[in-house]
């Protein structure tokens, strides 16, 4: 990829946003934009979020000038969104070997609990969950390391997301890396947007799932996998 343009002046945001528009792609909060991001730009990034966020610091009369615990609120914020929660965003897929089904295994594989955070595509509320994964291969399917599963995982998960389509994502990704005869997904998580706010409700959980393949043909082989997932809650 170029090196980073030299037009000072430009907000990089800008620039970013329209290599994305030029290439008729989506810029929603979960999708990936690392392909439209040049060397150098996410640094700069994090300062255009850092100058954003102490107008949104002023905006909430926050005094960040005499107020020791917030001189530097703005900084730590925008590190967290760029670099931290929201990576998944701007950066590309991590890498992972893909192995032939040498063996022809073709026995249900369960990857979990995987532990996953998150925030809420709606207020920015953090999600908390976990997720398990069963796999069914064929002798064609590419076989991936344990850790990858949470590593696509934590990549689909560092945006903002709701759980619903957070789990489709997921499972669209791991069914094109592996190739399986089936694939199910469940996923349980705890949201601050509702713990924290609004109903303030601190029980309250979602269980979702995604069912690919034979665990959606197969009823013997979807309650097979789901008792073997221990007791959620």
């Amino acid at each position: 990829m170029k090196p980073v343009e030299q037009d000072i002046g430009t907000p990089v945001s800008v620039k970013i946003r329209e290599r994305i528009q030029a290439a008729r792609k989506r810029f929603h909060a979960n999708d990936n934009i690392a392909e439209f991001i040049q060397p150098g730009e996410l640094d700069a990034l994090l300062d255009e979020v850092e100058s954003k966020m102490k107008g949104v610091l002023s905006s909430l009369v926050i005094d960040t000038a005499h107020d020791h615990n917030t001189d530097d609120t703005a900084r730590r914020v925008a590190k967290m969104y760029v670099k931290e929660v929201f990576a998944g965003r701007y950066v590309k897929a991590p890498a992972m070997t893909e192995f032939p089904n040498a063996e022809h295994l073709n026995e249900l594989m369960i990857v979990g609990p995987i532990t996953v955070r998150s925030a809420c595509s709606h207020h920015f509320c953090p999600i908390m969950g976990k997720i398990w994964i069963g796999v069914l291969p064929n002798e064609h399917t590419n076989v991936i390391g344990l850790s990858k599963y949470a590593r696509l995982a934590e990549w689909v998960m560092g945006r903002p997301q709701i759980q619903e389509e957070a789990v489709v994502q997921l499972a669209d990704l791991i069914q094109q890396k592996t190739r399986p005869d089936g694939l199910a997904i469940v996923m349980e998580a705890s949201h601050f947007c509702m713990s924290w706010r609004g109903v303030k409700d601190v029980d309250s959980k979602m269980i979702n799932s995604v069912m690919r393949g034979s665990f959606l043909k197969d009823a013997n082989l979807r309650r097979e996998f789901l008792s073997l997932i221990p007791q959620k809650g």
